[in-house]
């Protein structure tokens, strides 16, 4: 009897092992599948030949149904090791469908995959990592609940044209590039349009963007057109209070810069008034008694570290709008371990770090990602630069061949002082595009960088806000120090700007803690603590509009 009970215990265990085996193999097999869709879900603007309704149902049938295999998988082995993983996957995967595609069954579906893994596997490590992901998605009926579009703007840039959208309130979008002829549409969710504007054409008289097309889609979405001509590449970012939606144009080589236009927005209506600046007091009709003066004079800047005061200290500027970069993205994911993805992490840093800023007065923000898109190093920067950005700190982080080495780091624009610091630069600038023909000019722009002292102010006081703050909460946390090196997405920043690496993904105890909503915001809030430090080194700066 005990030799048939022995026997029955080994069956059991090999049929456990070839059924983890199964969903090894088949988890692998969904996860190449994925990183295919994902790359075509990057590229679909610029390899969309058909017409966007078929293409865009094909491909979103394809992400579907790979959802619906991850799904599978979960069910059919349930104790695998593989089922949390393949639920996670699967409700990641159906919330970018989402905010691709704008179609509600996918968000149902990423809440339903989320609430599943939660019931299922209450005590897996990745649902701690629900929360915020369920609360965007939650937060999208707000969004999605209705807007008006109510005007559209145009202004000339330098080196490119900005086509400025402004909503009654914050509204799901979609963008994408299509040729023969060449234009570009912005599919705006449950938007409405003002009466000037509805099936409005506007003409441009010049530049890369020729004319502007508002119409009516199926399902309470408007669509605006914009046929262009000459135009090299475009960004979309969004601003908030007011809601508003940027589009800048880069002109292509040989397009010269025109000069600057009436903007335009409702046809028959007159310019609006100058606006005063939004941190600005209102100011009260003028009355017989003098005004009071303010309590206090402003205070000056603060001298920089090394003494002395930069340019932009003697000119008294300020910090008011602030890009944040999340890193990598993507087919681009970063480090990956053990189901920690830097991609994902660093966007939710950065989301939630964007939270905390909006709250401040007089402080705009813009994301140069919103979902796990691919945005190539150099157009992130041209971004921040197009967008006349005051700061710019790009998040990420760090991995290591030594799984013990942790902690935290904060890098300045400079060439590399030591092998450690070209190590991370290569791993970092691996996505860059940019050729051996381009090394003068980049040496160039590392050598001449006018924001060196600022920037390296910056970093320090970010480096000293992460000591303060992540050791409350990892009596092991490491301050690595304020380093340089050559990183591809802050060359040719015109602003100040710092890349932040928070921590290891490769060391265990903090990758752990990584997966936790109480470390992420606390990661948050210590970047938020450091930009206000460096905010207040210079003085408060007023908000300004889209258009400046």
């Amino acid at each position: 009897m005990r030799s048939f009970a022995s026997a029955l215990l080994v069956l059991v265990v090999a049929a456990g092992g070839v059924q983890a085996q199964d969903a090894a193999v088949q988890y692998g097999d969904l996860l190449t599948r994925e990183r295919e869709l994902r790359r075509e879900l990057d590229l679909a603007p610029q390899l969309r030949a058909q017409p966007p309704g078929e293409a865009t149902a094909a491909l979103l049938r394809r992400v579907r149904t790979a959802v619906e295999s991850y799904e599978a998988l979960a069910r059919r082995f349930p104790r695998s090791g593989y089922s949390d993983n393949a639920l996670w996957q699967a409700a990641v995967l159906a919330a970018d469908a989402y905010w691709q595609f704008g179609d509600s069954r996918d968000r149902a579906t990423a809440l339903r995959l989320f609430e599943l893994l939660k019931s299922q596997f209450p005590t897996s490590s990745l649902v701690a990592r629900i929360g915020d992901q369920a609360t965007r998605l939650e937060g999208a009926t707000t969004a999605a609940g209705g807007s008006t579009l109510k005007a559209i703007r145009r202004d000339v840039l330098p080196d490119a044209l900005r086509i400025t959208l402004e909503l009654e309130r914050e509204a799901v979008f979609h963008d994408e590039r299509l040729d023969g002829p060449p234009r570009v549409f912005v599919d705006l969710r449950n938007t409405q349009v003002v009466d000037a504007l509805k099936d409005a054409s506007i003409p441009f008289p010049d530049d890369v963007v020729r004319q502007a097309r508002i119409g009516r889609q199926p399902d309470h979405r408007t669509r605006v057109v914009f046929d262009l001509q000459d135009a090299a590449r475009y960004s979309v970012y969004s601003l908030y209070n007011p809601y508003r939606l940027v589009i800048d144009f880069e002109r292509s080589a040989g397009a010269g810069t025109l000069q600057a236009a009436a903007p335009a927005g409702d046809p028959p209506a007159p310019p609006d008034p100058p606006a005063a600046p939004a941190a600005r007091p209102a100011v009260a009709p003028a009355r017989s008694t003098p005004a009071q003066p303010p309590a206090s004079p402003p205070a000056s800047a603060a001298a920089n570290s090394r003494g002395g005061f930069s340019l932009s200290r003697q000119l008294g500027l300020g910090i008011a709008r602030i890009v944040i970069d999340p890193g990598h993205g993507g087919h681009d994911p970063g480090a990956q371990v053990r189901g920690l993805n830097e991609a994902e992490l660093v966007l939710d840093l950065a989301q939630r770090l964007e939270r905390l800023l909006l709250k401040e007065p007089g402080v705009e923000v813009v994301l140069t990602r919103r979902t796990n898109a691919y945005v190539s190093l150099e157009e992130r920067t041209a971004l921040a630069n197009r967008s006349g950005a005051d700061l710019f700190l790009s998040i990420h982080a760090n991995a290591s061949g030594n799984a013990a080495v942790r902690g935290f780091e904060t890098y300045f624009l400079n060439f590399a002082p030591n092998p450690e610091a070209e190590a991370i630069a290569a791993r970092e600038n691996a996505g860059s595009s940019r050729t051996m023909g381009n090394l003068p000019d980049l040496v160039k722009a590392i050598t001449l960088n006018n924001k060196l002292d600022e920037s390296r102010d910056f970093a320090a006081m970010l480096q000293q806000s992460l000591s303060e703050r992540l050791r409350r909460a990892d009596r092991n946390a490491r301050n690595l120090g304020v380093k340089q090196a050559p990183f591809m997405v802050l060359v040719g920043a015109t602003m100040p700007s710092a890349l932040a690496e928070v921590s290891f993904l490769t060391n265990r105890e903090e990758a752990a803690l990584l997966e936790t909503a109480s470390y992420r915001q606390q990661l948050a809030e210590a970047l938020f603590a450091g930009i206000l430090k460096y905010q207040q080194s210079l003085k408060a700066a007023p908000a300004r509009v889209a258009t400046q």
